[in-house]
């Protein structure tokens, strides 16, 4: 991702609030099931943590590596990842039938 991506990112992730919160219980396979529904819905993400500095680190690098996510911006208790949304799979048409038109 270029710089100037990641900078637009980050105006945009200024006006968003924290839609996962992390607390004591730290990072389970509950959190990170929601973690890839937000991410499928939203793209960009706010994530607030609270643990340690170092424990912090480990649970965003955690949190990326688990969700193929890249971290944005980290500061203090607060990381913003992105992932691009996966397309949407196409639905199969029918044919379409022809039209009998009277004369």
């Amino acid at each position: 991702m270029s710089p100037e991506q990641k900078k637009e990112l980050k105006t945009q992730a200024h006006l968003l609030k924290p839609i996962i919160m992390i607390g004591q219980a730290g990072l389970t396979e509950a959190v990170l099931k929601e973690i890839e529904i937000a991410l499928d819905i939203h793209e960009l993400l706010k994530i607030k943590v609270r643990a340690e500095r170092d424990e912090r680190k480990e649970i965003f690098q955690q949190i990326c590596v688990d969700t193929k996510s890249e971290m944005i911006q980290s500061i203090g208790q607060i990381v913003v990842i992105y992932r691009k949304k996966p397309p949407k799979p196409q639905k199969k048409s029918e044919p379409q039938r022809k039209r009998h038109t009277r004369m």
